[in-house]
């Protein structure tokens, strides 16, 4: 019985717009009190639903699960398609599990326009799975850009800073500038689609859907220019150096959810491994194309990872922390082997957790002192040794100590990248070096030695909601870090698809391509 259900119930569709119709809901209610509880049971029955996505999900398996296909617009070729596969289901348990800690974080720090920000926050809930959701180009395209609509008014409306207007709009124009360049690259691979389905009397004649799209060859050089265009679309949005420009401001000036998800939820670097390493593997191994990716993820590594040194702010901090970390993923993903694909994959997950985490901290450290910049703590795990410890647990994750979840990406990726170029994984290798002595400097002066000066009163150590969240945080970083094959399983058949699309590239004539097979 519960075989049949599974198979026949649109989960996934259940699973994308439950948020949006929760927030729906709300908008009925007028009892902020009742706006938070009925925000929060929206999202545990999301996390629920997602949960058991990730328990019937047959592990060790390429195939996409749970599928749900309908024509949407059939003369343009555009479907309504959902499924998961080993790369993507663990981001859909990921953001509902994120979504339901941003809520209980948010239940008592926002209190101006409660029920706008609940609704705001499940849109974007929404937005988010259908990212992640969507295997159709177009369905993908029309959610990633809908992600910007929750995301300006959260940062602009709830932003703590002076500057959260400018930084909400940097956000937006930076992200749509990479966006008309996906949507040309999208309109390049639908082109090459027709001219192929054309030739050989194929329909459909036009198709975005990536399962199509894979069986059609691209010739090297429309593959080169494809690649590239829909590079500075998700380079924008990850972002790599030197697309970064917009992250320390949204970071910095927006609220603590809004930060969470923008450095937990690694979209940008997820479409790299979604879209353009399977739909243009010759271009994505060309030697050009790798050299310039992984001088990128290097400079970023240790560009952000020196940044993160100086700065004084602890949000600042995590911005340029998050950069450099980014630099870790694209490398492992441009490695292009089984040990930095599976890394990469692994350390986008763990980010959700450990970098995430270390902003709900930055949260924590806010509501007690009004601040992040370093003056103004000093000693404080004599007064707060719950916060300190589990500060001191999140960031050595996000360190990569050994036994936490950081550890086991971080070794993967650098086992790719040597594998693929001694001289970039020695180059990155130093990158950990750094993470250690910005995020122990800081921890130092904030919570170790004597009371600093700024902190003469007495401070609250965590309150129950915060325990909560960081007690959730720090069990997946050590079950993750401990125990990892559970998430490595999942991930491997598709993995390992991957690495032998690769390894087997695509065939650069369109006349000697075999034809597709229409149902």
């Amino acid at each position: 019985m519960l075989e049949e259900l599974a198979s026949t119930f649109p989960i996934l569709t259940c699973i994308l717009f439950l948020p949006l119709v929760g927030a729906v809901v709300l908008w009925l209610c007028d009892d902020e009190d009742m706006v938070r509880t009925s925000a929060l049971t929206i999202a545990l029955v999301e996390l629920s639903l997602s949960v058991f996505v990730l328990l019937r999900f047959i592990p060790e398996s390429a195939a996409m699960q749970f599928t749900e296909h309908v024509a949407w617009i059939p003369a343009l070729g555009i479907s309504y398609h959902l499924a998961v596969d080993g790369i993507s289901v663990l981001f859909v348990g990921l953001t509902a599990f994120l979504a339901v800690l941003i809520i209980i974080y948010s239940w008592d720090t926002v209190r101006h326009q409660v029920k706008l920000y609940m609704m705001a926050l499940l849109a974007l809930e929404t937005t988010t799975m259908g990212v992640f959701l969507s295997i159709d180009l177009i369905l993908f395209f029309v959610f990633w850009e809908l992600m910007l609509i929750p995301s300006y008014f959260l940062i602009k409306l709830w932003g703590g800073g002076a500057e959260r207007h400018y930084a909400a709009l940097k956000y937006v124009l930076y992200t749509l500038l990479g966006s008309v360049f996906m949507l040309v690259g999208i309109a390049l691979l639908d082109l090459n689609y027709h001219q192929w389905a054309s030739f050989h009397h194929v329909e459909p004649a036009y198709s975005f859907d990536l399962l199509e799209l894979l069986t059609v060859p691209i010739p090297l050089s429309q593959q080169i220019l494809i690649f590239w265009l829909l590079f500075l679309g998700f380079a924008f949005k990850a972002p790599l150096f030197p697309f970064h420009t917009w992250l320390p401001d949204a970071l910095l000036e927006g609220p603590i959810g809004m930060a969470v998800v923008l450095a937990g939820l690694k979209l940008g670097t997820f479409g790299f491994i979604r879209f353009s390493i399977p739909l243009l593997p010759d271009a994505s191994k060309s030697q050009t194309v790798v050299t310039v990716i992984m001088v990128l993820g290097l400079v970023a590594i240790l560009y952000g990872a020196i940044m993160a040194l100086i700065q004084s702010d602890f949000r600042r901090l995590l911005a340029f922390s998050s950069i450099s970390h980014l630099g870790f993923v694209v490398i492992g993903l441009f490695a292009l082997n089984y040990q930095g694909l599976q890394g990469s994959l692994l350390t986008m997950i763990n980010l959700g957790f450990s970098t995430a985490g270390l902003f709900f901290i930055a949260g924590f450290l806010y509501s007690r002192k009004q601040s992040t910049e370093l003056s103004s703590f000093g000693g404080m795990a004599k007064q707060t040794p719950l916060l300190a410890s589990f500060f001191l647990l999140i960031g050595l994750a996000s360190i990569g100590l050994p036994g936490t979840n950081g550890f086991v990406g971080e070794f993967l990726i650098l086992l790719g990248a040597f594998k693929a170029n001694w001289v970039f994984g020695g180059i990155a290798v130093t990158g950990v070096i750094f993470g250690a002595a910005y995020f122990l400097w800081y921890y130092e002066r904030s919570m170790l030695g004597p009371v600093g000066k700024a902190v003469k009163e007495t401070l609250s150590d965590l309150h129950p909601r915060e325990v909560i969240i960081a007690s959730a945080l720090s069990v997946m970083i050590l079950w993750i870090g401990l125990y990892p094959a559970p998430f490595l399983r999942m991930m491997n058949g598709s993995v390992q698809a991957l690495v032998d699309r690769v390894e087997r590239g695509t065939i650069s004539s369109l006349e000697s391509a075999p034809q597709i097979k229409v149902d």
